[in-house]
Parts: C-alpha cells; structure tokens; sequence
C-alpha cells in the first residue's frame, strides 16, 4: 500500500467516527475495558488507535481504554497483574508466561497468522548475506523481550555456535521495530533485527528511510503477535471481546481499519504456532546457563 493510500484510510475513519464522539449505548456507564499495546501496534498514525477504540467501543458496548509502555515488559506485568484485561503482545513474552494468559486472537497478515523477524542492514553495504557475516558490527535490537527483535537473532548465533553476547562490537535496544529501522536508515547501527510486519509497515509509511536499508536475512515463520487476555478473564468477556475483533472483516469501517493496519483479520489463537519461539527460548536460556555455569 503507499503511504497516501494508508493516511487517507486513516483520516477518512477519524473523521468518520467523529473523534472525540462517545458512543451513547455506554456514555452513562459501565466499566472500562482495558487493553494493553505494545510497539508491535503500528502508532505513526495519530488517532488511529482512537478510532480503533471506538468502533471496538460500539462493538462491545462499553468503554475502552488503550495502555501504552514504552517496553514489552511493562505490559506483559500489567496484565500478569491483572491491571489490563486484555493486551497486544508478542509471542516471546506471550510463551514466557503462557500460565499466566489465555490466548485469545491472532492476527492475519499475508494471508496467515505468521510472521518473520528481519535482520537488515545499510542498503549500500552489500557484504552481509547473513547474520554470521555481521561480525563486530554495531547492532541494533528493538527490545529484550521481543521475539523478532532479540531472540530469534541470538538463537541464530546460538545455533551457530556463536556468542549473541560477544559476536557484536556494541548493541543497545531502540525499544521500538521503527527505531532499529531508522537507526540502521540513518547510520546509528550498521545491522538489526526487527519485526518483518513492522518493517514493511514502515516501508509504507516512510519509504525513503525503509530504501536506506535491505533485508539480509529472513528468519523462519513464527505465530505472529497474540491478542492475550489475563488468566482469570470471565468467559463471557473474553469471547465478546473475540467476537469484536473477527468481526472487522465484516464491517466497511472494520475493514478500514486492518487496511490501515496492512492486516487481514483476526483469527482464533493456536497454542501450536508458538511452539518454535518456545524452543528458541529454551535454547537461549540453556546456553546461558552454561555460559554461567562455565565462569570460574
């Protein structure tokens, strides 16, 4: 989609919904429904997340409250906590602490719930072919809680024999996909791991930056991002609120929506698609353990 395509989408929804409009149905009251949303959602567009929250709000009947963190962390212990009843995260903190969630919906992108992490690096450096020809470089992650963004690219060097820790001259985390993008656009970072979905959102939206860079290496498929909800969520509650989000692809202002968020639908959730981000967790943290265990 070009960029024009995608901010006219969103701009039509804003002023279609009325921005600053509460639907009537629960203007007097009813309690607030709060949602968690990490970087994974895409939050360049202003009043988009808004307009998600109100046709969310005329679906479910009730008012929405979106929560935003800076870190996947701090969403991830909000809902553990049972302070958010339902979050947008990824499938690494989502394996994490499975015992603690209930997977509620995934999203569709490309016609699958799956996505890949992309390991990118200046568009004029063509040497790299692969994440072991990034040898000392400087490396960008987006977070340490990310499966795209950190885990995937220390497993990879894990399954390499390699040492995620020492393989890098220098890493630092940008807390956001778009960030390692620009970092690595802008010559912050000579490499990085980001989010495939994200990166090709911003392709959309920033074009030029996106140019900058190319994709060195494209992991496996993964189960892409998880709508989750906290453990104890009533039944009730937890399918209503399914109910809303496979709905989209049925309604013209729903269907606005994904486009606007280059997404095809929701769908039910799968236990199995996160059966590869499980292993690569155990992986990392058994390598770790030796390397603890190896110290004098």
């Amino acid at each position: 989609m070009r960029r024009v395509e995608r901010r006219d989408a969103v701009r039509a929804l804003v002023v279609g919904a009325g921005y600053c409009a509460m639907p009537r149905a629960y203007a007097a009251s009813g309690r607030v429904i709060p949602i968690g949303v990490t970087a994974v959602f895409p939050e360049d567009e202003v009043g988009l997340l808004h307009t998600w929250k109100e046709w969310l709000e005329e679906r479910l009947q009730r008012p929405i409250e979106f929560v935003t963190r800076s870190s996947y962390r701090e969403i991830s212990d909000l809902i553990r906590a049972g302070q958010l009843d339902f979050a947008w995260i990824c499938g690494y903190p989502y394996v994490r602490y499975k015992s603690e969630l209930r997977l509620v919906a995934v999203p569709v992108w490309k016609g699958k719930p799956l996505y890949r992490s992309y390991i990118i690096a200046p568009v004029e450096d063509i040497r790299p072919q692969r994440i072991l020809d990034l040898r000392g470089h400087v490396f960008a992650f987006s977070d340490p809680d990310s499966n795209s963004g950190h885990l995937y690219p220390c497993y990879a060097l894990i399954r390499e024999e390699q040492d995620p820790d020492a393989f890098f001259s220098r890493t630092f985390y940008t807390w956001a996909h778009r960030l390692v993008v620009r970092a690595v656009g802008e010559g912050v970072a000579q490499a990085g791991a980001v989010d495939g979905y994200v990166y090709e959102l911003v392709a959309s939206l920033q074009p030029r930056l996106v140019a900058r860079t190319r994709v060195v290496e494209r992991s496996p498929l993964f189960g892409h991002t998880p709508m989750v909800a906290r453990r104890d969520i009533d039944p009730q509650e937890e399918a209503a609120f399914f109910a809303a989000l496979a709905a989209m692809t049925d309604d013209p202002r729903g269907r606005e929506l994904l486009r606007a968020m280059q997404l095809d639908g929701f769908v039910r959730g799968n236990v199995a698609l996160y059966d590869s981000i499980e292993g690569m967790m155990h992986a990392d943290e058994q390598f770790r353990a030796r390397k603890m265990a190896a110290r004098p």
